[in-house]
């Protein structure tokens, strides 16, 4: 098993200082962007796509740092109803498919993508509690006549490049929980019964949600194919106000508030939220970690686990740092380190 880092928390530097700082850090797995929500420092598409020998120099990069590289990450939302955002996302997507392809990487990870309302509808809707006939039009509609026949595509492109795309089950999005990631890979799985779809199994998105993810892991199997470590905090509000929460604020444009494709940017949370993303063991003790990492084991020996920093209470280095440490702990407490 190899425990290591998405690189997006480390934009801001460049690609060997990132591997540089993993590397001290005690990890031997990267995560590099490869575009959807957020760009590519650490890596060079063009050239890739256009020459053998720079994907032999670049993947020369992480060896001499000790650092495999095991995933491209091109989170986003393939499907939104706003073509501007639609069509980037999931040309991101197809191309990230063929760089993995290319370079010998069997995971590529994003999201399942939301789509609007209705053919007419101009912006993405969750509806997670169909109780009223209104909303299953609505999700007969996403999933018939928008999910399926686009992820179909997407599975028959993995399978020509040999690579797994692994979804994280996102809130917001139509694959949320085991449930939906099932339904997606029974809705798409060729004759044949391959599947190249699956599960990022990153477990803070659970969280909050009150899915177990060591059950999740054990209820999903083999279609994990990945794994992310990112933890949750629930705090006290949620008590009174439970776990969803609107209170978000914008972020005014003279501050630039990070892009998400066309128009549309990150906004502020609430000052005291129901629950935050945290570092790995500020939500959950190293014994979970633990049993976390176990249950990935008993999966995929060889599975990655790569840290996701966004934990706004710490710096870049120092926030992975804690993570890390965490990650180690748990994975020496395991057995598997």
């Amino acid at each position: 098993m190899k425990l290591g880092a998405y690189t997006a928390c480390l934009h801001d530097k460049p690609l060997e200082e990132a591997l540089g700082i993993l590397r001290d850090l005690g990890l031997t797995s990267a995560e590099i962007n490869s575009g959807g929500f957020l760009a590519t420092p650490h890596l060079p598409v063009e050239d890739i796509l256009a020459s053998e020998s720079a994907r032999a120099q670049y993947l020369a990069t992480f060896e001499r740092f000790g650092i495999t590289l095991t995933a491209l990450n091109c989170n986003g939302n393939p499907l939104h109803p706003d073509p501007e955002v639609r069509e980037k996302h999931s040309n991101d997507l197809r191309r990230s498919i063929e760089l993995a392809g290319l370079l010998g990487i069997k995971t590529v990870i994003t999201m399942s993508g939301l789509p609007g309302t209705d053919p007419d509808g101009k912006r993405p809707s969750w509806t997670v509690i169909p109780w009223d006939s209104v909303y299953k039009e609505t999700l007969d509609y996403q999933w018939d006549e928008v999910a399926v026949p686009f992820w179909k595509e997407i599975q028959e492109l993995a399978a020509e490049h040999d690579v797994n795309v692994a979804i994280e089950m996102h809130p917001h999005n139509l694959v949320f929980n085991p449930a939906t990631m099932k339904r997606l890979v029974e809705l798409t799985t060729p004759e044949d019964g391959t599947t190249h779809v699956g599960a990022e199994m990153d477990p803070s998105h659970l969280f909050w949600q009150h899915i177990d993810p060591v059950r999740a892991i054990e209820d999903l199997g083999p279609l994990v194919f990945f794994a992310a470590a990112k933890d949750t905090l629930i705090h006290e509000t949620a008590a009174v106000n439970g776990v969803l929460d609107d209170r978000f604020e914008w972020i005014p444009a003279d501050q630039n508030p990070t892009g998400l494709g066309g128009h549309y940017t990150v906004t502020r949370w609430p000052e005291v939220p129901g629950w935050s993303f945290v570092a790995v063991g500020r939500g959950h003790d190293v014994d979970f970690w633990a049993r976390f990492l176990t249950a990935v084991h008993k999966v995929d020996p060889d599975m990655a686990v790569n840290i996701e920093h966004e934990d706004a209470t710490f710096g870049q280095v120092e926030g992975l740092k804690f993570a890390a440490d965490n990650l180690l702990a748990a994975a020496e407490q395991a057995g598997l380190h």
